[in-house]
């Protein structure tokens, strides 16, 4: 439910942003542009996947803590493995990274196990393509960090094939190009049954400065936005106040957009929380930042934001739906949609916690479970997965949670290079 706040308007742009905001946004509604690219290099050989290092996780692997009935294994070696979207017959993974490469992870003989691992449409200059997702026609979509493009057919496509790139938000239109900035930069990304895309643009300070407050607010940076996936037309904002999402899912039967935030840095080891929301009504909801994390943490007028004491806030903003421990860092969630975990688990969220960074004591480096209520709401958080931090170190950090056909999950670890499955099967 929104929460009343005093009702002065929010800061006006200047004049002068307005014509960058028309700009950018008549930009990333431009005809889209297409061109055929290889969808494979030859002469790249695959990721090797039986060596030392597949050997030493597999070992590591027996660290991990789980319900009874479950077990982890290692499915892929992927470097620097980030999102993750997988084609509905399952035999291949799409994963995104923070470098300059796709991956293809193959899976040919149905063992629930990699066969091959590849870089996809190698060539393309790809800039932080963190973010994949698939269309429901099996089109793979990349949101890069100022970029978006859609690959046809690449669920489909063989080692010889050739694919159809379509430019669907043009380099440097996304945001302006000067708030495209590593800090905050990976975008995450969901198509929905009916065409539209979902994209969050994480906002590149720890706080963003007073002027910026604005502009940001008016393109969605911090925020989640929509357009159509075919050409990139239609943009709208879809929510604002968030600090930087790093993972989305839409509730399946519903549509609803659900997603994560990081908080602010440097207000101390126990605050602010991590955050999972719900958008309830597109376009016009504001989750809290820059002025307040979770339910009741001040930020705008603290430390880490003094020039912001005065400026005055959203009339209504909308609470989390969870918070999660400080510093732990959410990024990937997803639904649970299969029926090979047991039933109390048909219906949530899973969400991926990468670790903290610059707490005293390091935390994270897990996986959450958060049950739906009768009502709709999250229920509290729960550990699922724990044991990639051990004795103070990561030997490993999940990034996203995806699911295969037969409802076992993967999960994906920029810190290893490596997929790892779980399933389930009654003890």
């Amino acid at each position: 439910m929104p929460i009343a706040r005093p009702t002065p308007p929010l800061l006006s742009a200047a004049s002068v942003l307005s014509g960058l905001v028309t700009l950018v946004l008549a930009l990333a509604g431009a005809p889209a542009a297409a061109q055929r690219v290889p969808a494979f290099d030859a002469a790249q050989p695959p990721v090797p996947q039986q060596d030392a290092k597949a050997q030493q996780l597999r070992e590591q692997l027996r660290r991990v803590r789980l319900p009874a009935g479950f077990q982890i294994e290692l499915y892929a070696l992927v470097p620097g493995a980030r999102h993750l979207a997988v084609s509905p017959a399952g035999d291949r993974v799409f994963v995104g990274t923070r470098r300059d490469t796709v991956w293809a992870v193959t899976d040919r003989d149905g063992d629930r196990q990699a066969d091959e691992v590849r870089a996809l449409a190698p060539g393309q200059g790809f800039v932080s393509p963190n973010g994949v997702c698939l269309t429901p026609a099996g089109d793979l979509v990349v949101a890069e960090r100022n970029r978006v493009l859609r690959l046809v057919g690449a669920s489909r496509a063989g080692t010889d094939a050739s694919l159809e790139l379509v430019t669907v938000v043009p380099q440097g239109t996304l945001v302006p190009p000067e708030e495209a900035r590593p800090n905050h930069g990976d975008r995450t990304c969901r198509v929905s049954d009916d065409g539209w895309l979902y994209i969050t643009l994480g906002q590149p300070y720890n706080v963003q400065p007073r002027e910026k407050v604005a502009l940001y607010e008016r393109l969605g940076i911090g925020g989640l936005v929509r357009l159509r996936a075919a050409d990139g037309s239609a943009r709208e904002v879809l929510a604002r106040g968030v600090r930087a999402s790093v993972g989305m899912d839409l509730q399946p039967g519903t549509g609803t957009v659900w997603f994560t935030d990081n908080q602010t840095d440097h207000m101390g080891d126990d605050i602010p929380p991590g955050e999972l929301n719900r958008i309830t009504r597109p376009g016009g909801e504001h989750f809290g930042y820059p002025f307040i994390h979770g339910r009741n943490t001040p930020v705008a007028g603290t430390a880490v934001a003094p020039d912001l004491k005065d400026l005055p806030p959203p009339a209504t903003w909308t609470p989390p739906q969870a918070e999660f421990p400080a510093h732990q860092a959410q990024l990937g969630m997803h639904f649970y949609r299969g029926r090979q975990f047991p039933a109390s688990f048909r219906g949530g969220i899973f969400v991926a916690s990468h670790g903290s960074w610059n707490r005293s004591q390091a935390t994270g480096a897990l996986l959450n479970f958060v049950p739906l209520q009768p009502d709709g709401q999250a229920g509290a958080p729960t550990v699922f997965a724990e044991g990639w931090l051990d004795q103070g170190r990561y030997w490993g950090r999940p990034v996203d949670v995806a699911e295969l056909p037969d409802g076992s999950l993967l999960v994906s670890d920029d810190h290893a290079g490596a997929l790892y499955r779980i399933r389930y099967s009654a003890p």
